[in-house]
């Protein structure tokens, strides 16, 4: 297997991946050093670092790896006397672990004026852009030209093209409450990073009575942040859009 073009494969497909290198080994071991795996957010693996209980803990530092962006070295043992031995070869195995962690995702919904004045910005920031609305006639390349994605579809169709994780930062300035009801459930049914809404304690509100009527549970209601943006005296689209980026980028860094 072409370890060096599943990463790149990765890479472009936006998917977090963990590459785990068997680096030194003494003694009885299954695999040589050199033996590779990749471990991806979702718990699926390509190649081996030696099958078992080491490999089994290795996918377990590999998705830890993957969460905090560390790389790490991990040691086993495999020796039958030692009661936290990963195996019972009689060598030792040790494993570097070096996560590839894509950028962060974010998914803007809507694509009115402050939706378009959010795409530009945060084009200059390291994110992977997506902008989604269903109107098809404002969410394309003609209207928001530049480095971005589109999704063209109601919200509640997301997730079906995008896995909703712990990259992602979502951003809803979508044109109404009603659009918010029909769509939000869906994206608050994964991990999103962030999700801040767009408006008015009154639309807030009703959008929260509506997503309680749809059944979403409280916990996952409380996900979301109401008005969005850091409160700088935002007026204008533009204002708007900076303010919002703002508070992306202080929970991102958070």
């Amino acid at each position: 297997m072409d370890y060096l073009e599943r990463l790149t494969e990765a890479k472009r497909d936006g998917k977090a991946v963990a590459l785990c290198i068997v680096i030194e080994t003494e003694g009885a071991v299954p695999r040589h050093a050199g033996s590779k795996m990749l471990v991806y957010a979702d718990g699926r693996t390509e190649g081996s670092v030696g099958g078992g209980e080491l490999e089994s803990r290795t996918v377990k530092a590999a998705l830890e790896s993957l969460k905090d962006g560390r790389s790490k070295l991990v040691e086993y043992s495999l020796s039958a006397e030692d009661p936290a031995s990963a195996g019972v070869c009689g060598g030792e195995v040790r494993v570097y672990i070096e996560p590839q962690v894509t950028q962060p995702i974010l998914l803007i919904l809507g694509a009115g004026h402050v939706g378009q004045a959010v795409a530009r910005f945060a084009q200059l920031l390291d994110f992977r852009v997506i902008v989604s609305d269903d109107r098809k006639e404002l969410c394309n390349a003609d209207v928001l030209p530049g480095n971005l994605e589109f999704l063209p579809m109601p919200i509640a169709e997301i997730p079906a093209h995008l896995v909703i994780d712990e990259r992602v930062y979502v951003v809803g300035v979508t044109r109404g409450s009603s659009v918010d009801v029909e769509g939000l459930g869906a994206i608050l049914e994964g991990s999103p990073a962030y999700v801040g809404l767009i408006g008015s304690k009154n639309r807030w509100a009703a959008t929260r009575q509506g997503l309680i009527e749809r059944g979403v549970s409280l916990d996952k209601i409380a996900q979301i942040k109401s008005p969005i943006g850091l409160n700088i005296g935002a007026e204008t689209p533009n204002e708007i859009a900076i303010s919002i980026l703002a508070e992306v980028i202080e929970r991102l860094k958070s």
